[in-house]
């Protein structure tokens, strides 16, 4: 899911009140269609981290699938969010000079560089923040809430006539987009069908790929209107507008349902969205995981530092910082220089060639996900963004010609965006909420995306500096050889969640379940 941003020099870091109703009833689309513990150790075997194989579907493989669509439209209200982060990931990269110069800091590459990383700033508390208020408030009140600084921000930052406006305005959105960013893949994981959790949580990859492609087309009339920011920024408000109202009708996590005590409204949201054959079983995982862990009783931040929390906290906090030091930052901001060498000289035209190979490859892992599954996708993806890494370092170390050389980095980078969009990109937000307990969820995402925005903010603000003092094929070498250990992490320390009940795989990975007769 997790897309970087482009930015200026000299800090290039990166890549929203309603009320909800308390019966499902009323506020959601209806459908009718007739290991043990994960061992940290380098010395960990398979068998300690194998969960056992999923049942076979015994369905009628000739009849058609239609189980994912009754969860589709909330999935899709909830990926709203993610175009939201991805259209303020590019809103600011086309225009910043024009915001400069209108409002007085033309010139100075810091404050330049201030107004699009404050974002980060905002969005590291807005992490830290989302964990507590989805385990008080639910994810659907959670989300309307979030819209608040989301609009807020938009409008703020569309008005700015000062420099301190315009931060204030990054910063709220920043703060909504950085509670988006854990909220959105809890509620595709406890909301989505077992069987089609992969597929519908890829689409907070393509919501991302869609908003930095809507950005890039709306930034386009920027480059001879130099008050058009304005407009793009008040249009960025629109879906924040459409959030807080879908998510009116969406239903709530029926999870947190049960954990609340609403079994009722629980087994209604189960019916409407799973089936009606999966409400006793559903239910039954759902009271086993709040017998076994307490999960009425609440969580706090230092059961971080308990087991079986610690592990997973640590693997969420892993695989970000795996992500982050693989160079995804670094690759979108050079990617424009590179398509200048061979001649594509607009950065909208490069950044769009970019954002397609980021679709085309969300579009593939919709389909791979629940087909292939997360540990093998993350392998995959990890190796190809290695090998991508690789072959543009060789042909700019070792050019033979000019031309190839150029055709080759271009290769190089399509390949590195679409690979990373098949498996490093949504594979790491949402294995961790699937490895995280009930109880711990929230924090463990929070604690994970914290550690995500820090590692981007560092990427950032130390890649050209790197750059300056070692050559490109140097860092991009680098960045190739973490992608490999994230690949050699993937294979020795996840284990495959597809196919598995949440409750199913806390149950496998917790020491503190008992054991049960299957």
């Amino acid at each position: 899911m997790w897309v970087a941003t482009v930015i200026p020099k000299p800090v290039p870091p990166v890549l929203s009140v309603l009320t909800s109703s308390r019966n499902p009833k009323q506020n959601s689309f209806h459908f009718r269609f007739s290991y043990r513990p994960l061992n940290l150790k380098v010395s960990a075997t398979k068998q300690q981290q194998q969960l056992p194989e999923p049942k076979a579907d015994k369905k009628n493989p000739s009849s058609s699938d239609l189980g994912w669509l009754p969860a589709f439209p909330h999935v899709l209200i909830a990926s709203m969010s993610n175009f939201l982060f991805g259209y303020h990931i590019g809103v600011m990269n086309g225009p910043i000079v024009s915001v400069a110069k209108e409002l007085g800091f033309e010139g100075n590459s810091t404050l330049e560089g201030l107004v699009v990383s404050i974002f980060i700033a905002g969005a590291f508390l807005g992490s830290v923040a989302s964990g507590s208020l989805v385990d008080k408030l639910g994810c659907r009140r959670t989300f309307q809430l979030d819209t608040v600084p989301l609009i807020l921000g938009a409008l703020v930052s569309a008005q700015a006539h000062s420099l301190d406006e315009i931060l204030w305005g990054r910063f709220l959105v920043g703060l909504g987009i950085g509670v988006n960013t854990v909220l959105v893949p809890i509620y595709i994981s406890e909301v989505a069908p077992t069987k089609y959790r992969g597929s519908l949580g890829t689409l907070c990859q393509i919501g991302t790929c869609l908003g930095i492609i809507a950005s890039l087309f709306l930034d386009i009339p920027s480059e001879t209107d130099p008050h058009w920011w304005r407009t793009i920024l008040y249009i960025a408000s629109a879906p924040g507008f459409i959030l807080a109202l879908g998510m009116q009708f969406a239903v709530e996590s029926p999870r947190w349902l049960c954990k609340v005590g609403r079994l009722d409204d629980a087994k209604t949201v189960i019916r409407n969205i799973w089936g009606s054959s999966e409400v006793e079983t559903a239910i039954q995982g759902f009271q086993s995981v709040i017998k076994n862990n307490g999960v009425n009783v609440g969580s706090r931040w230092l059961e971080l530092l308990e087991e079986p929390h610690s592990r997973v906290a640590f693997i969420g906090g892993a695989l970000f910082v795996l992500q982050q030091f693989a160079g995804i930052n670094g690759v979108l901001y050079f990617s424009s220089l590179t398509f200048k060498d061979v001649g594509i000289t607009s950065s909208s035209l490069a950044s769009l060639f970019v954002g397609l190979a980021n679709f085309a490859g969300a579009l593939c892992a919709v389909y791979l996900m629940d087909k292939e599954g997360r540990q093998k996708l993350l392998i995959g993806s990890y190796l190809g963004m290695a090998v991508s890494m690789f072959l543009i370092a060789c042909a700019i170390g070792f050019p033979v010609d000019e031309e190839l050389s150029n055709n080759l980095s271009i290769l190089g980078t399509l390949m590195y965006i679409f690979t990373f969009a098949i498996g490093a990109g949504p594979v790491t937000g949402l294995i961790i909420p699937e490895l995280s307990s009930a109880k711990m969820r929230g924090k463990i995402m929070g604690f994970s995306f914290s550690v995500h925005w820090v590692c981007n903010f560092l990427v950032g603000l130390l890649f050209l500096d790197l750059v300056e003092i070692f050559g490109v094929a140097p860092v991009y070498t680098g960045f190739g050889s973490v992608s490999l250990l994230a690949a050699i992490y993937a294979k020795y320390f996840l284990v495959e969640t597809k196919g598995r009940s949440l409750e199913e795989i806390e149950m496998s990975l917790n020491p503190n379940f008992s054991v049960r007769d299957k």
